[in-house]
């Protein structure tokens, strides 16, 4: 009887397998015992990862739309400006008011410097006995205090003054209404001579993060026990029937929807190719694990008979059939029930022309 040479798979080990003065090297593996893992269908959303309502700061008319729908714009990108008339007009009276505190200073501190130049020049006077009168060096010493009080108050009138022009160009600087991420626009809500008033919650346009996008997966109770940051996860869509994508899990809320028992796990996914948009609804390949542990071996090592379903395992160097039922199958292997222990070799390539007792050697 004759045994053809058995490619050696997953594990180098090999026997002897001798029949009468020859013998053939037979591939033999190692039980494995492990969980069996499996994925279950779940629908899932595509959301953007970031989006807003671009609103306005101040109130004013609409005078250029510079984008549109299907627009793709990056972080301070000029996108609407408005205009206001009126903030002009506040923007230059807070400039002459600046002005006219500064030259007060100025006028403050010339007063302070001359009331300093008399109360010095009656300071050295003074010690010479009977130059001056002791009262009128204490007038010229209270007059240079009052005017170094004037000065400092004109100070704080003055950058008071600054303040309210800075929060005037500021507030100037609103009408011109800039893009605060990278993203595209997906909402023109406005158009030229419209009116918007701040504070009303008025959106002008809607902006979307799509290169970067959030993949909002249900995750019923049951399969929320192995969930682990940082794990990748396969999913597709129907627009691109065929093609697989991938996303990583990213956050975890470790709390339950009341309503549907469910936990709302977020997914980071990419989208240079623009291929996906938010709105879609994937279906998801969300891996789970049985629970049990099971034995596994290669299909080949399972042979079925009219009779039997075994495996054939080396026991003291010789082959033993062991009877086995099929489970579950995980790839290029399959789960048995049986007599067997993990770790135990058994023929890869197993017949029914392995006798019982043959010697392994």
């Amino acid at each position: 009887m004759h045994i053809r040479n058995a490619a050696v798979a997953l594990l180098p080990l090999c026997c002897h397998l001798a029949f009468g003065q020859g013998a053939t090297k037979i591939a033999m593996v190692k039980v494995e015992s492990r969980s069996l893992s499996r994925t279950v269908p779940l629908t899932a959303t595509l959301a953007p990862f970031l989006q807003t309502d671009v609103e306005a700061r101040v109130p004013g008319y609409v005078e250029k739309v510079l984008v549109d729908r299907g627009s793709k714009v990056h972080r301070g990108q000029l996108l609407i400006v408005l205009s206001a008339p009126e903030m002009g007009s506040q923007t230059n009276a807070s400039i002459a008011s600046l002005h006219q505190a500064e030259a007060d200073v100025a006028q403050a501190k010339a007063a302070a410097a001359g009331a300093a130049s008399t109360y010095e020049r009656l300071l050295l006077a003074a010690k010479t006995p009977g130059a001056i009168a002791g009262n009128e060096l204490i007038q010229a010493q209270k007059q240079k205090e009052a005017a170094d009080a004037v000065v400092q108050a004109r100070e704080a009138s003055a950058k008071a003054a600054s303040s309210q022009l800075s929060s005037a160009k500021e507030m100037q600087a609103y009408l011109r209404v800039t893009a605060p991420f990278d993203g595209i626009i997906t909402e023109r809500l406005v158009h030229p001579g419209m009116m918007v008033a701040a504070g009303s919650h008025q959106a002008l346009l809607r902006l979307e993060q799509t290169s970067h996008l959030r993949l909002i997966v249900p995750v019923p109770e049951t399969y929320v026990g192995n969930l682990t940051r940082g794990k990748q996860v396969t999913f597709h869509v129907p627009a691109h029937p065929g093609k697989s994508y991938s996303g990583v899990i990213a956050r975890i809320p470790e709390s339950l929807d009341t309503q549907s028992r469910s936990m709302m796990v977020e997914l980071d996914v990419s989208n240079g190719d623009s291929s996906l948009a938010p709105g879609m609804y994937p279906t998801v390949d969300w891996p789970v694990s049985s629970g049990d542990t099971l034995l596994f071996v290669p299909s080949s090592s399972v042979v079925t008979t009219t009779e039997h379903t075994f495996v054939i395992a080396s026991v003291n160097g010789r082959a033993h059939w062991l009877d086995v039922r099929k489970g579950p199958v995980s790839g290029e292997q399959v789960s048995v029930r049986g007599e067997l222990k993990a770790g135990e070799l058994v023929v890869k390539q197993a017949t029914d022309e392995i006798r019982e007792g043959t010697p392994l050697q």
